[in-house]
């Protein structure tokens, strides 16, 4: 009798247990395979999170493969406000700011605004474009209403300050300058809103130790990312190199069609800018799984991020370094001597290549302090983030009176024998009131062609200008590039060709170097590595090669042919060329090109100013005289004569000439060096 109770019971549990089974099978059944990639998609939004791993900066070299600028991996502390409500930022924000003030780790945001009291405004164009735009969306000022730097015009610094304290609910328990560093970086989160982001980055390179205090102190708001910095192996060349900065407010919808982030850091100008599309990597993509802490315990798939490429410049950086040693020593030598603020700029072209070997601006500046030096860099007279060599336009004086030369026998005005007498005062045909006189006012007497360039006669190249006419003079003068961009990629002035009015006949007083024209030191460089050339001229260029970041592959070269041939008849060249040769052997300067190790020719200039005792000083030469191999141009403002530049001219030839004869390793076709 008691065995069957047993067995219902016993039936009963089995029953519960198929019934429970079944359940069990129908839910596994139905998470599995008819709810299966729903669950499977909900799960992995709820643990993983997609990352982007970002792409380094591709590498820039000189022609020898000598590294300039690299990339150092860092760790960013990013602040992300789209993970704590509004009400909770300003608490975060403070807590966050207390532990780095108290590890003594300095923090930076977007707001041009001094630190301290009293305020005053102070940031780069960038950042006031990006002010400028915030303050429009408030209604706070009107659209345009910025000075020539973006400055806010209708809005002081204290007005700013106030405003924003109000904006961002800051607590009067704040002393201003608390209040200052909670608002930089409200204001960076609010500017990036704008464009669609929730977060911005607080210091931009941090160590382990701290990331460690911040995990630890779970610190609601922060992310730790990673990232690369910009790191300059010279501090030469700044000028050419440029830099990398945020993406302009007025310039994001244009980047960000380009797949670029609101963060990207872009060339700003320099070859960075020139060859971003080089040096620009892919980012790569990576899914990671999350634990309950946050922490990554897998990662489910990723995408390699591919480095931008390597770009190999045309300079040579150790020859650039000693130019731009050369220069900053001649002309602060002429300041001490004189208390004169001057600029400077050279340029050094190869001959037959249109490559840029060397390119100095005096003054000039360090990236790899720009942004704190930026202030004082945009309040110096003498300009040192203004690039002299490519964008400084200047009379050329007497260095254009061989390419006069070259147009008045090519025109047939003039021969190779005819002789000419200065009288020291040449005076226009058929009108007396008209005229000018030579630097040498007794005259020099009977010369022909080569003794004109070589004494630099102003009454010969004037009856030459009246002889050819501007238009004609000018067509010469475009035929060797001035008066038009050189095509070198970090952009360049076009100059100024002379003009004149109508009935008016300026072209004696161009055909020795005045009457309103214009020209870069490079522009100069490169017509004399034309005529030297033979009358090859090619664009200027920066570009040697760029090659995949491992090395692997070229994907681009330059090598492009003259942009335009002249045909100059041997005899004319030779005329205009053994003037300039016989300036340094018995001429002017002889005396300073007797230390010069290669056979070269020359030719100096003065630039009119308005101011007499203040003219500019222009030398352009070319070496070696019967092997020609390199161009040089330089200017020194208020340089007096030509004359005062031969000795840098000539410390310019030795440093590339005696660098040659001690033997540069030679390279293979495109090879890099490390």
């Amino acid at each position: 009798m008691e065995q069957k109770p047993f067995h219902r019971r016993l039936l009963a549990i089995c029953g519960l247990f198929a019934v429970c089974m079944a359940v069990f099978v129908a839910s596994m059944f139905s998470a599995q395979i008819v709810h299966g990639e729903e669950y499977l998609a909900q799960s992995v939004r709820t643990n993983t999170r997609a990352e982007t791993v970002e792409a380094s900066r591709g590498m820039i070299t000189d022609r020898n493969g000598k590294v300039l600028v690299s990339n150092r991996p860092i760790y960013t502390l990013d602040f992300d406000a789209s993970l704590l409500d509004s009400e909770e930022l300003n608490d975060a924000i403070v807590r966050l700011f207390a532990l780095l003030d108290e590890n003594g780790v300095a923090y930076s945001d977007d707001l041009p605004l001094s630190r301290t009291t009293p305020f005053s405004y102070d940031g780069t164009p960038s950042d006031f474009s990006a002010l400028a735009d915030y303050l429009v969306s408030k209604k706070w000022i009107d659209e345009g209403a910025v000075d020539q730097n973006g400055v806010p015009t209708d809005f002081s610094a204290l007005a700013l300050f106030l405003a924003l304290r109000t904006e961002f609910d800051v607590p009067d328990t704040l002393d201003a300058v608390q209040a200052r560093a909670l608002i930089g970086l409200r204001y960076s989160l609010a500017v990036a809103k704008l464009s669609g982001y929730s977060s911005c980055t607080v210091v931009s390179d941090i160590d382990v130790s701290l990331i460690s205090l911040l995990k630890d102190g779970d610190f609601a708001g922060v992310t730790i990312g990673t990232s690369s910095q910009r790191v300059y192996e010279t501090d030469a060349a700044a000028h050419i190199l440029g830099r990398v900065d945020k993406i302009y407010k007025e310039d994001w919808a244009e980047y960000k069609e380009k797949g670029y982030a609101y963060n990207d850091l872009i060339g700003r100008d320099g070859v960075e800018a020139a060859f971003e599309d080089y040096l620009r990597g892919t980012d790569g993509k990576r899914l990671v799984t999350l634990n309950d802490s946050g922490k990554v315990i897998d990662e489910l798939y990723s995408v390699e991020p591919q480095p931008g490429g390597t770009v190999a410049l045309t300079i040579d950086i150790d020859f650039q370094e000693q130019v731009e040693s050369i220069l900053a020593e001649t002309t602060s030598a002429m300041t001490k001597a004189d208390g004169i603020g001057r600029g400077a700029a050279a340029a050094v072209v190869q001959i037959g290549t249109g490559d840029v070997l060397a390119l100095a601006s005096y003054p000039t500046f360090s990236l790899s302090s720009f942004r704190e030096d930026y202030t004082d860099l945009s309040l110096d007279p003498l300009a040192p983030m203004w690039n002299r060599a490519t964008q400084g336009t200047y009379a050329p004086g007497s260095t254009i009176k061989p390419l006069t030369a070259v147009a008045a026998l090519e025109s047939g005005v003039t021969t190779t024998t005819e002789r000419i007498f200065d009288s020291g005062k040449w005076v226009y045909p058929g009108y007396s009131a008209s005229y000018t006189y030579c630097w040498n006012r007794a005259g020099h007497g009977s010369l022909n062609v080569s003794g004109a360039i070589t004494n630099s006669c102003n009454y010969f190249f004037a009856e030459m200008g009246y002889r050819l006419g501007m238009d004609r003079l000018n067509s010469y003068f475009s035929a060797f590039g001035l008066g038009e961009h050189t095509g070198i990629e970090i952009g360049d002035a076009a100059g100024t060709l002379p003009s004149q009015e109508a009935g008016t006949n300026l072209a004696p007083w161009a055909a020795y170097g005045q009457a309103n024209q214009l020209y870069t030191p490079l522009q100069l460089a490169n017509y004399i590595a034309t005529l030297a050339g033979g009358g090859e001229r090619y664009e200027t260029h920066l570009l040697k090669d760029v090659r995949r970041y491992d090395s692997a592959d070229l994907i681009a070269v330059y090598n492009e042919p003259p942009v335009e041939t002249l045909s100059i008849d041997g005899k004319n060249l030779t005329a205009v060329l053994s003037g300039m040769r016989a300036l340094v052997t018995s001429g002017s300067i002889s005396g300073y090109f007797k230390r010069c190790i290669v056979d070269a020719a020359a030719k100096t200039g003065t630039a009119q100013t308005g101011d007499v005792k203040n003219d500019n000083g222009v030398f352009v030469c070319y070496a070696p005289y019967d092997d020609p191999q390199i161009a040089v141009a330089i200017v020194i403002e208020k340089g007096g004569t030509g004359a005062a530049l031969a000795s840098s001219a000539v410390d310019i030839l030795n440093a590339y000439f005696s660098s040659a004869d001690e033997g540069s390793p030679i390279l293979g076709e495109n090879a890099l060096v490390k």
